[in-house]
């Protein structure tokens, strides 16, 4: 719980220190990159790190991560400039990666399988909290202190974290007598990477999809990662075992996982931009009003998780994201004759029906999982997160932006007027609603499941 909430406090705390940080560090556009490096950091390395956690053991790598996400935080609350900042934020985000991406294996270790539903549940509300408290954390520290206690703040919590996890956690099983896949995990790593990098830079107005840079990006990115598939079929002891993939409970709680986690990211791309540009809001109270979504899933998810241990996990988590499926249908009618109220209640909706899957979901997919493979296996339901985040960002921002612009261009007005962004937005959230009622068909197509306590 201590490192579930250090990062994704973090995640959350650094957005609203970067107008300071570029005015301070004379950052100018280049500013983004501090999101960006720690994002395609975590990404890109959370099947790794699962991995080597199997191999060494989950204790130490978890204790590993914490020590070098202290050390991160401390350098980039010392950095002079704004490359030395970015550059200590991907020390902090291989940190969150060994971290964030054993958290579920190591609970499972701990509970059985009949109680591992209800400590996900807590586990979600630890996620709900750290990330609205970041914004509130933040601009308490940002007014007192300065940008550099945003960083600071983990130094103490880290410490506690460190002891903590020193004498409680015990040894975890690991997998011996197999060598490290160096070739499977350069090729994830550099291919990831790249991919989401173009993924990143392909709604920017100043790159577009259609830019040779982003191209060659997808191209390369999509290459390699073809090539780590490939060789993971042929190596003898590959990073990550296909056969995972064979178990339909697993690959379906992951995909079910990744449709609702784009809705997700596009949601959170385009409800700052409706409640401050549309509907006048200033920051904070659009802070306020968007504090609602994940104040429900802080109440919602241990109620999920308690219901797993009750309810089959085909129905709770199917029926959850039917109810996200239906917020986000609510949200397309939205308009500038809305107050916050309107906003405030499909949020919750949206939340409602997210803490009710999320928690037995994760659960079912770790059940399903052989033990010896258990570190990947949680590993790859934080990568779903990340990678639905960034690519719903990028898919919501397309659907928007490419909705105005025909309509601008139709009817002789500016892709800023309100008429083309209403129309744009409307039509990103009918893509959000789809993409979740889609992640409910396949969540009730997992059929049922037996733990797997062994090498499979």
């Amino acid at each position: 719980m201590f490192g579930t909430f250090m990062s994704t406090l973090d995640s959350s705390i650094v957005n609203i220190a970067l107008p300071t940080i570029r005015r301070e560090l004379n950052a100018g556009d280049s500013v983004e990159w501090i999101v960006l490096c720690y994002l395609l950091t975590t990404t890109s390395t959370l099947l790794i790190m699962g991995k080597l956690s199997d191999w060494i053991g989950r204790r130490q790598m978890y204790i590993t991560g914490f020590f070098v996400f202290v050390l991160g935080s401390l350098l980039c609350g010392l950095a002079w400039s704004l490359w030395s900042l970015v550059g200590f934020r991907v020390v902090q985000g291989l940190g969150a990666a060994m971290i964030y991406s054993i958290g579920p294996a190591i609970i499972s270790d701990a509970f059985s399988s009949k109680e591992r539903g209800q400590a996900m549940g807590l586990m979600g509300s630890v996620v709900a909290a750290g990330s609205s408290a970041g914004p509130v954390i933040g601009g308490l520290l940002l007014g007192k202190f300065g940008w550099s206690s945003i960083f600071f703040v983990n130094v103490p919590i880290g410490l506690l974290a460190i002891w903590r996890a020193w004498t409680i956690l015990p040894e975890s099983p690991k997998v011996t007598g197999q060598r490290f896949d160096l070739v499977g995990a350069g090729l994830f790593l550099v291919g990831v990477t790249t991919l989401l990098t173009a993924i990143e830079f392909g709604p920017e107005p100043r790159y577009g999809w259609d830019n040779p840079l982003v191209i060659g990006l997808l191209s390369v990115g999509s290459i390699l990662l073809v090539s780590f598939l490939f060789w993971e079929m042929r190596v003898k002891e590959p990073m990550l075992r296909l056969s995972l993939f064979r178990i339909r409970p697993f690959t379906m709680a992951i995909l079910a996982a990744f449709c609702g986690f784009l809705a997700s990211g596009g949601n959170l791309f385009v409800i700052p931009f409706f409640l401050q540009q549309l509907l006048k809001l200033n920051p904070e109270r659009a802070g306020l009003v968007l504090l609602a979504g994940p104040l429900t899933l802080s109440v919602v998810a241990p109620l999920g998780g308690y219901l797993s241990s009750r309810v089959s996990t085909r129905w709770l988590s199917s029926f959850g994201l039917l109810i996200t499926a239906t917020g986000y249908f609510a949200f397309s009618f939205l308009d500038t004759s809305w107050d916050w109220k309107d906003v405030v209640w499909r949020s919750s909706l949206v939340s409602l029906g997210f803490g009710l899957f999320q928690s037995p979901n994760s659960s079912s997919a770790l059940n399903a999982a052989p033990l010896d493979q258990r570190g990947i296996a949680s590993s790859m339901i934080a990568f779903m997160r990340n990678l639905g985040f960034v690519v719903g960002i990028a898919l919501a921002a397309a659907v928007w932006y490419s909705t105005r612009n025909r309509f601008a261009l139709a009817n002789g007005v500016t892709p800023e007027a309100t008429d083309a962004q209403l129309l744009g937005m409307h039509y990103a959230y009918l893509v959000m609603a789809s993409l979740v009622l889609t992640g409910a068909i396949i969540s009730f197509s997992r059929g049922k499941y037996q733990e797997l306590g062994a090498r499979s």
